[in-house]
């Protein structure tokens, strides 16, 4: 049997039962795959079950509010995933009158929809044989065909892509492109795979000459940028003695956009008390910080991002009239209960899980 069939007969056997695969709905395959961008099917599950629930269809998603959907995605990160989901159903509700494509083309088009997305859904929904390679398929290619070139250059993907479009069938691209998919997840593990048990051993170059964690290469990682977070938690007793805070809502293009955060100083390096509490951002914020009282201990918190380091510090400032009219002009008052509704960064969930007020 050749790789194609061999593959197939594993998948008929060992296909992972997930809820999208229960149908060819390609706004349920859609959504999966968004989700699944970086995410372990595990962790995606939920967040799946959660979204088709309240955004039933591409109608509903368009309609809610993106700070709904950012409150959704809420711990699964790169939440620009989040964002472009809810721009493409706008951009299907509006260019396209709602209906989905039905065709790789006119997928690739689509906000947030890169070429294995595109080639999953044309593949799986409409019958369409376009490879679908994404980190685990070309793991598998590579050790297949050993294919000593790295794996983040776009030469090497077309390559990988010419050969994917000689093995992948006519009938069957949807099942072929799972089935790579399982495969790498199950089988062909970036660690440990299962080389023993494969069903491709006989036919893989990387197996056969004992090189098989040679593959994939990939060139070196760009740095990891470092950055400073000063956290400060702006709290007043209000009405009943609630505790009421500040939070501002981030812009621009950088992490967590259109997510709440608290009042936020960043330096290019760490600072002690002194440097933080003289800096211009004080004064820029028409805030008098000599009059400022820290409560309790500054905790610290580290948060990894996929090319960001993060060390953040929050300290608690309970604020006088003066400043808390001064820090309404610019920022957002709730209370806990409030500021659960609000779509934020898990590390600002995180502090205020942990915060002692």
């Amino acid at each position: 049997m050749d790789i194609t069939e061999l593959l197939l007969n594993w998948y008929s056997e060992n296909k992972r039962l997930l809820p999208w695969r229960e149908s060819d709905n390609p706004y349920h395959i859609w959504i999966s795959e968004i989700i699944l961008q970086q995410t372990r099917v595990e962790q995606g599950l939920a967040y799946y079950h959660r979204f088709v629930d309240a955004f039933p269809d591409v109608f509903a998603l368009a309609a809610a509010p993106a700070e709904k959907v950012l409150r959704l995605w809420q711990g699964l990160g790169y939440y620009s995933r989040a964002r472009n989901l809810h721009q493409a159903a706008n951009q299907i509700v509006s260019d396209h009158n709602g209906k989905l494509p039905d065709n790789y083309k006119d997928w690739i088009n689509i906000k947030g929809v890169g070429s294995y997305t595109a080639a999953a859904i044309a593949s799986i929904c409409f019958n369409e044989p376009i490879p679908a390679l994404d980190g685990n398929v070309m793991r598998i290619l590579t050790r297949l065909f050993a294919v000593d070139q790295p794996v983040n250059k776009s030469a090497t993907k077309k390559l990988l892509y010419d050969l994917t479009m000689e093995i992948i069938p006519q009938d069957k691209p949807g099942d072929f492109n799972q089935a790579m998919m399982d495969f790498g997840s199950m089988v062909c593990k970036p660690a440990r795979p299962l080389c023993a048990s494969c069903v491709l051993s006989h036919t893989c170059h990387a197996f056969q000459s004992d090189t098989v964690y040679k593959y994939p290469r990939k060139e070196p990682k760009k740095p990891v940028r470092e950055r400073f977070f000063h956290y400060f938690f702006f709290f007043y007793p209000a009405r009943d003695n609630e505790m009421r805070f500040f939070v501002q809502k981030r812009t621009g293009n950088d992490i967590w956009k259109n997510m709440y955060e608290l009042p936020l100083l960043e330096t290019k390096e760490p600072i002690n008390r002194e440097n933080l509490l003289n800096d211009p951002w004080w004064k820029a914020n028409r805030i008098d910080s000599t009059n400022l009282l820290l409560n309790g201990q500054v905790l610290e918190m580290k948060h990894l991002l996929t090319h960001q380091r993060i060390f953040a510090s929050f300290y608690q400032i309970r604020v006088d009239g003066v400043t808390k009219n001064r820090l309404a002009k610019q920022h957002l008052s709730v209370n806990l209960h409030e500021f659960e509704t609000l779509a934020k960064p898990a590390l600002i969930e995180r502090y205020i899980k942990q915060m002692n007020v």
